[in-house]
């Protein structure tokens, strides 16, 4: 019998993530680094970290990995890939290799099942120009696979999540409402049969996006992923001193989702995401619990969200759309006011 990846979970994907407000006080108590040439750590809570070897040349670090969001062996390989190679997208730099992270439980499932893990996420990353050169495996009880994630960048050229300036206007590439599907399937609620769409959105590269953002120029960047399209966005605007508006009509959300999250059926990280959201989102009138769940729903795999001048912003929905992304939706915008506070309006 075929055993289901997600019903030996108990948390699926990014949702399996320790929530922001259990983290950033933990990193915000560990010695920030000394080195002159770590251009990006952990100090603004961004995608990977960035490290200077000349004037030419940086190198981006990042890791990623997690437990089953999906059934299949493959897809589970394929999205987990993706999902790591996302943070080498956001800081606007090109993967050149990856090492495989892994957990299995070899008393539980069969070792075909890890080899076609692995091929996933071989095929993934073979689709991202790299391969993945090497790894390193445990026993766990729980299937855990990712990536250690090498990049490259110009040390000028580094798109972070600190760049952002009021006036800005926000770009979003993927839809939200993954983790509210995953979570119906893994309950075996999907009655809308839409698994399918979003393993395929978990499984796009954020490589056109990353392309078309360089195109264009934008001033920062962050993926979507564990804490939320607005938990990402705090971090933006945290780190780059701003607030911040969100238009919830226009953003982009799978349907499937807005049926199941009006039904309950709502990740447990994604609820954790808006009580630690609570103090610093303001929700205008009108933007009911169903709407503040889908905005703060922990993504897997997401995609970018992205800071542009405004007389830019057209650009690069232009060089998005040509590009393939899944969406291209300007969902808001930045403004002067507190570091790390936003609002969600129903109107743009």
């Amino acid at each position: 019998m075929t055993v289901r990846l997600t019903s030996l979970a108990k948390r699926a994907g990014c949702a399996a993530k320790h929530p922001p407000g259990y983290l950033f006080p933990l990193l915000g108590g560990l010695p920030g680094p000394v080195d002159p040439n770590v251009l990006v750590g952990s100090a603004t809570a961004d995608d990977a970290a960035v490290y200077r070897l000349s004037d030419e040349l940086a190198l981006v670090l990042t890791t990623d990995f997690f437990t089953p969001v999906v059934d299949s062996p493959y897809d589970f390989g394929r999205v987990a890939a993706a999902n790591a190679l996302s943070d080498v997208y956001a800081m606007g730099g090109r993967p050149i290799a990856a090492l495989n992270l892994v957990g299995f439980p070899d008393a539980t499932l069969g070792a075909s099942v890890l080899g076609d893990i692995l091929r996933g996420g071989a095929d993934k990353a073979r689709e991202a120009g790299i391969d993945i050169v090497g790894g390193h495996t445990i026993k766990t009880d729980e299937p855990i696979y990712g990536l250690a994630v090498t990049g490259i960048v110009h040390p000028a050229r580094v798109v972070t999540n600190a760049g952002a300036r009021p006036g800005d206007v926000l770009v979003l590439t993927k839809p939200v409402g993954v983790g509210i599907v995953t979570t119906a399937a893994k309950q075996d609620v999907d009655t809308r049969g839409a698994i399918g769409q979003a393993i395929e959105l978990m499984a796009t590269l954020n490589r056109a996006a990353c392309d078309a953002m360089l195109e264009v120029g934008v001033h920062a960047a962050t993926d979507v992923t564990g804490f939320g399209l607005l938990g990402h966005l705090r971090n933006v605007t945290k780190a780059s001193g701003c607030a911040a508006t969100v238009w919830m009509e226009s953003v982009p959300v799978l349907e499937a989702a807005r049926a199941y999250v009006r039904e309950g059926i709502v990740p447990g990280g994604t609820h954790a995401n808006r009580r630690f959201l609570a103090d610093s989102v303001d929700y205008a009138d009108g933007v009911d619990d169903a709407v503040q769940l889908l905005l703060c729903d922990a993504q897997t795999s997401g995609g970018l969200l992205i800071a542009v001048a405004p007389e830019r912003a057209e650009a690069l929905v232009d060089a998005l759309q040509r590009a393939g992304t899944p969406c291209a939706d300007v969902v808001g915008c930045l403004e002067a006011g507190t570091a790390g506070r936003a609002r969600v309006t129903r109107h743009g």
